[in-house]
């Protein structure tokens, strides 16, 4: 229709800016009805908006030609319209840049409080999704463009923002998407970039002195954490294996039991010779540490100076890298025995352990060398560098020499600040300890690096062995000295010419190329070609002198000629030691079998669990009867002093019951449960023990695990704790049974009387006894038992007689003296020459007045045996005050329903929860040789010990001589 009208019309310029909204009310909605302008239908409900819009756009003419305009009103509606147009053009750009200016403003805020940006490309849209939405701010202006002619300087302006806000938001959301992908922030930078600068300040502000202090106490935090880590790693180790081991034996009957057939003998696994030599040396590892009178059996010592390469020779021998690395510091801390051996597979394993480690796999060798450390670090306690306990391994491979090595730390000539005191002494006696057996083979390493006049380990071998009739020389890191070395001096140092030790034999090996990422393989090719082409070495030795391989061929020759000329020796000597034993347990135990600790602790460990078992044989009747007493004896104080006393001391019946009231709730909401409780696990503790003692006077107890037994106990009871909803649970039930004041037949009256009456006579006992040895005794103890009486005590009777006076002339005297009573006691004292003061005074009332008030009591409660009835139907108004009855009768009732409460608390839950507590103390201590050698103890287990040792060494050294006959 535009272009119709546009092509026969002419329109007047005063209406041109008119034809866009003339062209877009042709596509307006009319009630619901849209025309397009090409719709000339008339049905229905659509002819009334057609007609209008027939008529809006009819017009007068003007001048002869024909003019569409609109009446006054329609003209009206036009400029409305349009101004909304108008308006929404200016939304939809306004909306569109200020958006993007609060969205920028908002981005900026939010990027700055975030100390990171790794996560900013997972919130933030990528590119695509900006792309997308600009497309669609594009569409959108285009479809408002062809919809409104916009004025040029108009359209011109918002085009220009428009590109000058996409190229600032593209320009943005780039260097966003850019600094999300890298990682980095300029401004993050600079923020840690200032705080460096400024902790550097405050660090350079800081005294030297605490500095160090801080340091130090950093460092120590690091050190302890880092032992519990090693600590709990090897405690979860430990309880693998346990589990693994179980599994195994619990398969094993599993099998038996589904084959239903008799449990098969165990097949024996022939083991090999090195493997039982090691297992001797297991046996004597701690029986004899100064090498005096057994363990003469011969090992490989690997000795030297601090990282001169003593590890890795081993390492190399072994053809794996099995040990920790450390540049500088002190990774060999204990003593480690190595056991080599031939096999098919190259594998690795620990003594007390099962596992093994595929020394092929890398991922196992990083297991294996962290286990050591474990152990190097869980070996060292009580700020110790070095320690004596042995970490014992096997490693089987093909091509492997048969022997032992111990490797041990390196001797330092310097010792550092983070070190014991004692570090450099104790790496010498561990040294000199092992160097000090007779038949050790001393691997001595020097380093070749560095100049010989450095060394401290030669001195020490010269010391142990003077003639070098077991030491075996090795000079390492030969490839290093290639350019500092003099061919001549090597010569010397190969030939044994210029250490003053002496030696079987001189050896040079490269261990390395110092990167430690080379295997075994790449580093024997290293040293195979380097003695091949070097010069340094070329006419200077004999080819039998050099390579590592020749080294572990010499060693293991020396080692098992050494083997066979002692081993007999120590098996006499042992089959000696062994006869003296067991004449000597003959002479001092002719009727007991020896028996180790292990042994002798499993039988403890019965003995303790059958007394458990025997606290669910305790009948409930004993069991109240123990809880009514404890829980008294916890609560009569409280009753006494805290409850009856100050509500009887009122003067009135309503005050007494109102005052009884109000303390004993306060008293059942808080004190009251926490003290049952208490009750209750003190009377189970109390029968614990109480069966205890009762199995030790049985015929055959045996005292010998009665240290045990009360350390197992104790411990257990110390971890035993009560549980936590008992208390809730009593509080409701005590609450409610001191609700109700009313004693329900005479038979439970009597009791209450009875209660009351023990209790009064109780406490008048206590009373009487704090008055006699306030005023000494009386006339009758001096005369029977020749007692006379201080003159302190002879004051306070003068005291007391003036006092007695108050109290008969009334009876019904206040707790406390008034200042004129005060008075006259003083005056009258003093005409018998008697000064004292006020305070005197008072104290000497306190216990005169309470036996004078108990006494009033007691007469009550005698009063009170048969008024029950006379109560019943009087209640409070009866003539007898029987108020104090009542009150003990309630006590007596909580007492009694929480003892019952308590009992079955202890049948039901306590009682196991304290023998599960005592199986896991039980099982820790089985665990700790430490703690069976601290509680079981005595000439009879130490000698049991010793005499089955000695035997057990002795059958494996007869084993081992079988065998190795055998092989020859």
């Amino acid at each position: 229709m535009a272009q119709l009208l546009r092509g026969k019309v002419s329109i007047d310029p005063r209406f041109k800016h008119v034809r866009p909204t003339v062209y877009a009310l042709s596509r307006v909605n009319f009630s619901g009805f849209t025309y397009n302008g090409n719709n000339n239908s008339n049905k229905g409900g659509h002819r009334r908006q057609n007609f209008y819009y027939q008529e809006f756009l009819r017009g007068p003419k003007f001048g002869g030609y024909q003019y569409y305009q609109s009446s006054r009103g329609y003209g009206m509606l036009v400029g409305r319209v349009l101004r909304g147009v108008l308006k929404l053009r200016y939304l939809v750009l306004g909306g569109a840049i200020g958006g993007g200016v609060t969205m920028n403003k908002r981005y900026e805020e939010w990027k700055d409080g975030l100390p990171d940006m790794k996560w900013l490309e997972e919130v933030f849209p990528d590119n695509e999704k900006w792309g997308q939405f600009t497309r669609n701010l594009l569409a959108m202006k285009d479809s408002v463009k062809d919809s409104i002619e916009i004025d040029p300087r108009l359209k011109q302006l918002s085009e220009n923002k428009m590109n000058e806000f996409r190229e600032w938001f593209d320009k943005r959301l780039d260097n966003a998407i850019e600094a999300a992908e890298t990682q980095q922030n300029p401004q993050i930078e600079t923020t840690k970039e200032e705080l460096r600068s400024k902790n550097t300040v405050n660090a350079k502000s800081l005294s030297a002195e605490d500095s160090r202090r801080r340091v130090d106490t950093l460092q120590s935090q690091v050190d302890a954490l880092q032992t519990e880590i090693m600590n709990v790693q090897l405690k979860y180790q430990r309880e693998i294996e346990k589990l693994e081991k179980e599994n195994r034996d619990l398969r094993q009957q599993y099998l038996i039991l589904k084959t239903n057939r008799k449990q098969p003998q165990k097949k024996r696994i022939k083991k090999s010779l090195i493997d039982m030599y090691s297992e001797v040396l297991d046996q004597l590892s701690g029986y004899d540490t100064s090498y005096s009178t057994a363990d003469h059996l011969p090992r490989v010592v690997v000795v030297g100076d601090q990282s001169s390469g003593k590890t890795s020779v081993l390492e190399a021998i072994a053809q794996a890298r099995i040990f920790p690395r450390g540049s500088g510091e002190m990774m060999t801390r204990a003593p480690v025995k190595v056991t080599l051996s031939e096999g098919p597979y190259h594998v690795a394993q620990f003594r007390d352990s099962e596992r093994e480690y595929d020394l092929t796999r890398e991922t196992d060798l990083a297991e294996l060398r962290r286990d050591v450390e474990i152990r190097m670090r869980n070996s060292v306690r009580g700020g110790k560098t070095v320690s004596m306990d042995v970490i014992s391994m096997t490693v089987k491979g093909p091509g492997l020499q048969r022997m032992v090595l111990v490797d041990l730390p390196g001797i330092i000539s310097t010792q550092t600040v983070d070190m014991a005191a004692d570090t450099k002494e104790s790496i010498k006696h561990m040294t000199e300890h092992y160097m000090s057996n007779p038949n050790a083979i001393i691997l001595c390493i020097q380093d070749g690096s560095v100049d010989a006049e450095r060394s401290n380990v030669t001195d020490l071998v010269s010391q142990c062995d003077p003639l070098g009739k077991r030491t075996i020389f090795v000079l390492t890191k030969v490839d290093m000295a290639e350019d500092l070395a003099d061919p001549n001096r090597i010569r010397k140092i190969l030939s044994g010419k210029l250490f003053p030790m002496k030696a079987l034999g001189y050896f040079a090996v490269v261990t390395g190329r110092g990167r430690k990422d080379d295997s075994i393989e790449t580093i024997r090719e290293y040293e195979e070609k380097f003695f091949k082409n070097s010069k340094l070495f070329h006419g200077v030795t004999m080819s039998h002198q050099v390579t590592t391989r020749n080294l572990s061929l010499a060693v293991a020759d020396r080692f098992w000629k050494m083997v066979r000329e002692t081993i007999e020796q120590q098996a006499d000597a042992f089959k000696a030691t062994r006869f003296n034993l067991e004449t000597e347990w003959k002479n001092n135990f002719p009727r007991l079998r020896e028996s180790g600790r292990d042994e002798l602790f499993e039988k403890a460990k019965g003995e303790v669990l059958d007394e458990v078992v025997n606290l669910s044989q305790v009948s409930a009747k004993k069991w109240e009867e123990l809880l009514n007493d404890k829980l008294w004896e916890k609560l009569s104080n409280y009753v006494f002093e805290n409850v009856y006393l100050p509500a009887a001391q009122s003067g009135s019946t309503n005050s007494f019951n109102t005052m009884v009231d109000i303390k004993l709730r306060q008293w059942a909401e808080q004190a009251l449960p926490a003290k049952s409780v208490e009750a209750g696990w003190e009377a189970l503790q109390k029968e614990f023990q109480h069966l205890m003692e009762a199995a030790r006077k049985t015929p055959d107890h045996d005292d010998l695990y009665d240290n045990l037994k009360s350390a197992v106990i104790d411990e257990a009871i110390r971890r035993h704790s009560w549980e936590d909803k008992a208390i809730d649970m009593l509080r409701v039930i005590q609450l409610n049974t001191l609700e109700d004041r009313s004693v329900h037949d005479k038979h439970e009256w009597d009791q209450a009387v009875r209660f009351f009456e023990t209790s009064v006579k109780e406490k008048l006992e206590h009373t009487e006894q704090t008055i006699s040895e306030m005023f000494g005794p009386t006339t009758t103890q001096k005369w029977l038992h020749w007692r006379s009486s201080t003159d302190e005590q002879n004051k306070r009777k003068y005291v007391k007689g003036e006092l007695d006076k108050i109290l008969t002339s009334d009876t019904k005297h206040s707790p406390t003296l008034s200042y004129d009573e005060l008075t006259t006691v003083r005056k009258n004292l003093q005409r018998n020459n008697v000064e004292v003061e006020t305070d005197y005074i008072r104290e000497t009332w306190y216990p005169i007045y309470r036996r004078h008030f108990l006494k009033q009591s007691l007469n009550r409660a005698y009063d009170c045996r048969k008024a029950y009835y006379l109560y019943t139907q009087q209640g409070t108004d009866c003539e007898i005050n029987c108020s104090d009855v009542v009150l003990f009768w309630r006590i007596q009732q909580v007492i009694k329903v929480t003892a019952n409460a308590l009992r079955q608390q202890v049948i039901n839950r306590e009682a196991r929860r304290l023998d599960k507590e005592i199986k896991e103390v039980l099982d820790e201590y089985s665990e700790d040789d430490e703690k069976k050698l601290q509680l079981l103890t005595g000439k009879r287990v130490t000698l049991a010990e010793e005499l089955i040792r000695v035997r057990h060494i002795q059958e494996k050294l007869e084993e081992f001589i079988n065998a190795l006959n055998q092989e020859k």
